[in-house]
């Protein structure tokens, strides 16, 4: 598979809430685009986490005002990429390997705190910050993709990662019974640990 130069445009990230505070190494997208099957099978463990951690939380906080039914909404539509990633995986002849973790999230699981209600609020302001990654990337590789179909199909994803990630946002400031000033000032927090944890993890052919 080749790739085209640089984009030029800007891509999709920051769109909602989540500013990233560093943009993805510009080395990254000439390795994944040359490891592009390794980034596929990475691909799909994020999309099944991603279903798993939308159901973890409806377990977690079905007490949180609009959580249970936006978290049944995520679960069923991160589980419908799933099943396209994995359609994809197969017809380039590819198996699901098995998941050997994330340095990444593993990462910013660490600055989670512990106290209930400000886990609540770190676990979903992560999960934000997690989207928002996914989202600058995902464009990333739907502008550098020559194949039309496969750049569509990574513009689509990109999409609705950004949604996601203001779904998230929301969800934290509802948890923070509306004070959105407190959740916003522990987001830059967690977001000045997420540019350490991708500096640590470095250049991946991987989604993070």
């Amino acid at each position: 598979m080749s790739s085209r130069p640089t984009p030029s445009r800007r891509p999709l990230s920051g769109a909602g809430p989540v500013i990233l505070h560093a943009p993805t190494d510009p080395g990254w997208l000439p390795l994944a685009l040359a490891n592009f099957d390794a980034v596929l099978v990475d691909h799909a463990h994020c999309e099944k986490k991603a279903a798993a951690n939308a159901l973890s939380m409806l377990q977690a906080y079905p007490d949180l005002p609009g959580l249970p039914s936006q978290m049944a909404r995520l679960a069923r539509e991160e589980s419908a990429h799933l099943a396209r990633v994995l359609d994809l995986m197969a017809a380039r002849g590819l198996t699901l390997t098995k998941d050997a973790g994330d340095p990444y999230a593993q990462g910013l699981q660490k600055h989670v705190r512990t106290p209930a209600l400000e886990r609540r609020v770190d676990r979903l302001l992560v999960a934000a910050i997690i989207e928002a990654r996914s989202c600058e990337r995902l464009s990333l590789l739907a502008e550098g993709l020559t194949d039309p179909a496969l750049a569509r199909f990574y513009g689509e994803l990109a999409q609705s990662e950004d949604g996601h990630q203001s779904l998230f946002h929301r969800l934290a400031v509802t948890a923070s019974n509306g004070d959105e000033a407190a959740v916003d000032a522990r987001l830059r927090y967690l977001l000045e640990q997420e540019a350490r944890v991708l500096e640590d993890v470095g250049l991946r052919a991987a989604i993070h």
